[in-house]
């Protein structure tokens, strides 16, 4: 229907939709709209906070990553000039104990102990 032309017995005016909202309406509509402006900062600090750790938690684990790389790097370069390092000694005589990285050069699979002691024993 046009808004000019009758609905129900009434003539509606254009632009003059609903019933015009009370002083206190629109007091309690405002502080409802500050209420969840401030819940809305709220989330999005904690969701930063959140991922702030998270990419911390990451560069911590890159930067390990990088140091057992940079020893498996070590031990290449020592095993292509003919010597054995004494981590990977004590990994194949199966000394565990006597590392001296202790954490990650323990954690060695069976192919990797048995593809050293292959190739660098000859």
């Amino acid at each position: 229907m046009d808004d000019n032309k009758m609905a129900a017995g009434k003539v509606k005016k254009p632009g003059k939709r609903g019933r015009k909202p009370a002083k206190i309406d629109l007091k309690a509509k405002l502080e409802r709209s500050r209420q969840s402006a401030r819940e809305c900062r709220a989330r999005k600090k904690l969701r930063y906070q959140y991922l702030e750790e998270l990419v911390s938690s990451k560069e911590r684990a890159i930067c390990a990553l990088r140091e057992e790389l940079e020893m498996y790097k070590q031990w290449c370069s020592a095993m292509d000039q003919g010597k054995i390092p004494s981590e990977i000694k004590a990994l194949l005589t199966g000394d565990e104990h006597r590392t001296a990285h202790g954490g990650s050069s323990t954690k060695m699979s069976k192919s990797t102990k048995n593809s050293i002691s292959s190739s660098g024993q000859g």
